[in-house]
């Protein structure tokens, strides 16, 4: 049953051919009722024969492309069972080759749901501005700039910005939050999400092509067209299968003088469970995870994160905010701390340092008012000065403000928070203040990294380009087991190789089925570790498009527990697979040796051998009801 065609003309090819077998079988057995034998055994073998055909058709395609499947079984018991005179036999194979096709079909559709409604969804127009009128235009042709009105029910087509008031959007199919958002203006609003409040305008900040949703759409595409390794399970014993089926039948027949029981060994061979079963239960797995919001992006990628054992971790953006925020401000004598904090944001206002912008931030949540800053000199990285209200303002490190202004800033760092920045201030030549800024872990970090030890990870490695003393209190505070900073992007793939030899040391031969090495990040910088790494995981679809890109997992939703969430989805799913694969065919082999000793007939056979079918792939889609350590559905 491996080797089927897809595509909707596939899909309607393949039902004529279940049709094909089922009416003349049906005709036959009135045949057969009315008491005209001959004539009913003609159209059993009509049902067989076009079955037959295609299957010789599809098994010669797939030896030229050097697969080599268990399908070859089934052809054997077709045309064995018309070779014995048993055209009712052939017939009923056939029917059951057609119908566990459409089966297997029905199966994948179900288990893919969740990716497939993805893609369903995907944007195709919008309504584009231009001048006093609304446009339809392709979604395509959105270009950076576009303004575009988002309707109620709308799929937003392009990742863009909220130009006034709020709306209410839904995003449950990118990141499985059930709960509609409310964004206000300024706000970006990711493409793919669903517009469940009024309408509203919309700035396109990215081509439609480039969008979030696209590469969503691009990544679930590949994903449904791989194969994990355990997927391969049939062609890796498809001789070997053959053999076994082939000497039992014929040594059922020679021993027995009974070339029936050989046709009726052939009949039960047919691995089903082992073609079938295991893809089903990996694209199940694939659905769950997405709908989680986690896009894995094969079945290789599914099997892996089922058996990771160690963790690289990028900081910023992943175990913390990725945002420097003001923890602490220490006015000196004569100053108060919102004067400090005005002072700086407003000559920052002229700056592009992120540091700068949190300074800002921070005077716009007390409420301060800003002056506009005059004569801004600004050394990249070091310092700023210039004139804010009439006053000489300097801000930077403390060596750059100390070496113009009087007062020494170290005096007032004494017992700030461990791993902040700190900024200091200085105005009229005078010290005014201190300011320590910090990114602290993100609240969910310490659930996730347990969740994560209790799920098997049992070395976890923290490194970033960040200041080596800002990732040592990260690291410490949430208790990692090796941290690592100030790196260069080539010095992460070092720490992700010496994780790699860590785990064969400590467990040897173990580390190759559960000593996975997974790096997790979010930047650009990332993307070579990630491409090191046994299994990448990029944070966010919205994040750099090279780490989105070479990553084998991509987070859709930005919360770090759905890793450890996938991760359990990925242990069941490859679970389920494997015992579908052992019950299934367990019972093929019981029912092997039942038909070599003469207690069932040839189509006897073929009727438990469906029965075995539907069984496996039932247990299989137990993948898409969640399990323990899951989450409930989205």
């Amino acid at each position: 049953m491996s080797g089927v065609s897809q595509g909707p003309g596939a899909s309607r090819d393949r039902f004529l051919l279940l049709a094909g077998a089922l009416l003349p079988l049906a005709a036959g057995l009135v045949l057969l009722a009315i008491g005209w034998p001959r004539e009913a055994g003609w159209a059993f073998t009509l049902g067989t024969a076009p079955v037959l055909a295609v299957l010789l058709l599809d098994i010669a395609h797939a030896l030229k492309e050097g697969r080599f499947g268990l399908d070859v079984l089934a052809a054997l018991s077709m045309a064995t069972a018309l070779a014995f005179g048993e055209p009712l036999a052939g017939n009923v194979v056939a029917l059951m080759y057609a119908g566990g096709q459409q089966l297997e079909r029905f199966a994948e559709g179900r288990a893919r749901r969740e990716m497939t409604a993805l893609v369903a969804r995907a944007p195709r127009s919008a309504l584009r501005r231009e001048g006093d009128a609304l446009v339809e235009v392709e979604a395509d042709a959105l270009l950076p700039g576009d303004t575009v009105l988002v309707r109620h029910g709308d799929t937003i087509p392009a990742d863009g910005r909220l130009r006034a008031g709020t709306a209410l959007i839904d995003q449950s199919s990118l990141t499985g939050e059930a709960e509609p958002v409310r964004c206000a203006a300024g706000t970006d609003v990711p493409s793919g999400a669903i517009n469940v409040g009024g309408a509203f305008e919309l700035r396109v900040e990215r081509p439609a092509a480039e969008s979030t949703y696209a590469a969503i759409v691009r990544l679930v595409e590949a994903a449904a067209g791989s194969r994990a390794p355990i997927a391969r399970l049939a062609d890796r014993y498809a001789l070997g299968f053959l053999a076994v089926s082939l000497a039992l039948a014929i040594g059922a027949a020679v021993l027995s003088g009974d070339p029936r029981r050989a046709l009726a060994v052939l009949v039960v061979a047919t691995p089903c469970p082992l073609i079938l079963a295991v893809p089903v239960a990996l694209m199940a797995g694939l659905s769950r995870a997405a709908k989680r919001g986690v896009l894995v992006k094969s079945g290789g990628a599914l099997e892996k994160l089922a058996r990771v054992g160690a963790l690289v971790i990028d900081k910023t953006g992943t175990l913390t905010h990725g945002r420097a925020q003001v923890a602490e401000i220490r006015p000196a004598p004569g100053f108060t701390c919102d004067e400090v904090l005005c002072l700086a944001a407003s000559l920052d206002q002229a700056s592009g340092h992120v540091v700068a912008a949190a300074l800002v931030e921070a005077s716009r949540v007390r409420g301060l008012v800003l002056s506009p800053p005059a004569d801004v000199e600004e050394e990249g990285g070091i310092g700023i000065r210039g004139i804010v209200g009439g006053r000489n303002v300097v801000v930077g490190g403390s060596g750059f403000v100390a070496a113009r202004a009087a007062g020494d800033p170290a005096a007032l760092r004494a017992g700030l928070p461990a791993g902040s920045a700190v900024v200091a201030v200085a105005a009229d030549g005078r010290l005014a203040g201190v300011i320590a800024l910090a990114d602290g872990p993100r609240q969910d970090a310490p659930a996730m990294l347990a969740a994560l030890r209790a799920g098997g990870v049992r070395h976890i490695a923290l490194a970033s380009g960040d200041r080596a003393e800002a990732v040592e209190h990260v690291a410490r505070v949430l208790g990692l087991d090796a941290w690592d900073g100030e790196l260069q992007p080539g010095d992460k793939v070092g720490c992700v190789l010496s994780a790699r030899a860590r785990m064969v040391a400590d467990e040897g031969a173990r580390a190759a089925d559960s000593g996975m090495v997974m790096m997790v990040g979010d930047g650009v910088n990332d993307a070579p570790a990630l491409a090191a790494a046994d299994l990448g995981v990029a944070m966010g679809a919205r994040g750099a498009a090279a780490s989105a890109e070479v990553a084998d997992v991509v987070l859709l939703v930005d919360r770090l527990d759905r890793l450890a969430e996938a991760m359990a989805i990925a242990r069941r799913a490859l679970a389920i697979a494997r015992q579908s694969v052992f019950w299934g065919i367990g019972l093929s082999i019981a029912g092997m040796g039942a038909a070599a000793l003469g207690y069932l007939e040839p189509v006897q056979g073929a009727l438990l051998q469906e029965a075995i079918d539907v069984a496996v792939i039932l247990n299989a889609l137990r993948v898409l009801v969640p399990g323990r350590g899951e989450g409930a559905p989205a």
